[in-house]
């Protein structure tokens, strides 16, 4: 496990919160592979390397229309109920970037968080 997720996992128990799994690592080969429902997202955060490019697969269980949208890493697309889409992020430098749908933006809101190589 990478020495931010223990920290957050600690952080957690320590402030009276629930220690959560580590947030899905990200690999060059697979997706990253996020849900939509009630209008959140499930995870609402995950890391990747600096540098490389990524595949983000959302799948919707909303009953209505989502968007999912970052300005950040600059993509847009329409997701309609039951249905999953692909998008293409990065290469980034390190720091955080957010997503959100833009038809719900107060409650399905996430974050990805761009880790510095450790060389």
């Amino acid at each position: 496990m990478r020495t931010a997720a223990k920290l957050t996992s600690v952080l957690l128990v320590l402030c009276g919160g629930t220690a959560l799994a580590a947030p899905p690592a990200v690999s060059e080969e697979s997706p990253i592979k996020l849900l939509i429902e009630n209008h959140r997202f499930t995870p609402e955060s995950f890391s990747v390397p600096e540098g490389k490019r990524f595949r983000i697969e959302l799948t919707s269980h909303d009953e209505s229309v989502d968007e999912f949208e970052s300005y950040d890493m600059k993509f847009e697309k329409i997701l309609v109920p039951g249905n999953t889409i692909s998008v293409f992020a990065g290469p980034l430098h390190p720091g955080t970037y957010t997503f959100f749908d833009d038809y719900h933006p107060d409650q399905a809101k996430g974050t990805v968080i761009v880790e510095k190589n450790q060389e």
